[in-house]
């Protein structure tokens, strides 16, 4: 299997494989902020500032924009159904790659050495100048909440994304589901 493993190259499925779906919701969320479609609402909740340019933008990316039609914490938004749908399909899209076990929750050994390679290839960078937005959302993919602080500190802190118990470092497998029942939750894995 390992010779027709297909390596994503966007940024939500690397954070999916990474930190699970609030990974890829935060890596979503993000890449509508660098295009100026949603920013930081009141007490830690994000929400949209103008239209997003359909077309460019992955399934995720269009539930996550659609699901901030009223302000919402990162909670509310992994529980919007669009958005829980939009997951599901990407978390199947990576378990047909064979990066994710369909049974059991978890990366498999090719999602694991996607990721370490990756990463050694991307390392993350000391300051927040620099990267263009589509570098920044794969460092954030990559390195998750430490690449967050680094390269969007202020937006980060305001809509709520870190801090006070968000990350994207952790899930409970039980937050794998796509759809339907089970709850997000920070935990180790």
């Amino acid at each position: 299997m390992a010779g027709t493993t297909r390596i994503p190259t966007e940024p939500q499925a690397l954070a999916l494989l990474r930190g699970g779906a609030r990974a890829a919701v935060t890596v979503a969320v993000l890449g509508l902020h660098l295009r100026g479609a949603v920013r930081a609402g009141r007490a830690g909740t994000m929400r949209t500032s103008g239209p997003a340019p359909g077309a460019a933008l992955t399934k995720l990316a269009k539930a996550v924009h659609a699901g901030l039609y009223r302000p919402a914490g990162m909670r509310q938004l992994l529980d919007r159904r669009p958005v829980r749908e939009a997951l599901g399909e990407l978390r199947a899209d990576l378990v047909g790659a064979g990066l994710l076990r369909a049974v059991l929750p978890g990366r498999t050994r090719a999602g694991r050495r996607a990721l370490r390679d990756l990463r050694a290839r991307h390392p993350l960078p000391v300051r927040g100048s620099g990267p263009s937005s589509e570098d920044t959302l794969l460092l954030v993919a990559l390195h998750g909440d430490r690449a967050l602080t680094v390269l969007a500190p202020r937006f980060t802190r305001d809509a709520g994304l870190t801090g006070r118990g968000g990350t994207t470092e952790h899930e409970l497998p039980r937050s794998w589901g796509s759809s339907g029942g089970g709850g997000f939750s920070c935990g180790a894995v």
